[in-house]
């Protein structure tokens, strides 16, 4: 009976080069504590890094010239490792709520709910409205209930920077849980929407609006 021979697999290359397998004539430097040196000859960089027991370690190769950083590998390493798994994390801990520039006020106060739920459990949330036909034309009215989003929701997050539009039909605004001790603060805030006056309600998103177009008098299909 025939064996295959064992299958073997080429060395795995090493996400960053070190030591005497860094090639560029001249690299920018680090030290320890991510402080610059300057820009040195290679063999400079190698002595420099010798003389403290550390090791020369390339973290951006495609600058002009190379950045190198003086640490102990083991320790960047972890350190880079440590990293990755919370970016990971923290890329699991986002929901999106869909918003509409008519939505319904029942339905509002629905997607506030869910909001409440995710940053309560420190998750991020991401508030998308998409504008649909006419919609366009009266982007005012998108942007007010995006606000009003964020301020239903003042007392468990903040919004990392005002709504923004990508592209012309996508609006959106991510918001970040607050601590544990602010929300605490906050708890006797009201997390429902800004109350609503007659004249308000003939409206869809009523409220401040923020939208330089804002205050034409017309209302989106």
């Amino acid at each position: 009976m025939s064996r295959f021979p064992p299958r073997s697999w080429p060395p795995r290359e090493p996400q960053h080069k070190r030591n005497g397998k860094i090639r560029a004539r001249e690299v920018r430097v680090l030290d320890e504590e991510k402080k610059p040196l300057g820009v040195m000859s290679l063999s400079d960089a190698l002595k420099l890094a010798q003389q403290k027991g550390l090791d020369l370690v390339e973290i951006a190769a495609s600058a002009v010239p190379p950045v190198c950083r003086i640490v102990d590998y083991g320790k960047f390493r972890y350190e880079q490792a440590k990293n990755e798994k919370h970016s990971q994390k923290a890329g699991d801990k986002l929901k999106e709520i869909q918003l509409s520039a008519v939505i319904d006020p029942h339905d509002f106060e629905t997607k506030v709910a869910h909001a409440i739920d995710f940053l309560s459990s420190d998750i991020k949330v991401r508030a998308k409205l998409r504008f649909k036909g006419r919609q366009k034309a009266h982007k005012e009215f998108g942007f007010q209930v995006i606000n009003r989003f964020v301020e239903a929701l003042a007392a468990y997050g903040q919004a990392d920077s005002p709504p923004k539009l990508l592209g012309d039909r996508d609006l959106n605004v991510f918001l970040t849980p607050l601590s544990r001790e602010k929300r605490a603060k906050l708890a006797g805030a009201s997390p429902a929407a800004p109350p609503r006056t007659g004249k308000e309600s003939s409206s869809p998103g009523a409220g401040t609006p923020i939208a330089p177009d804002a205050g034409n008098g017309k209302s989106p299909t």
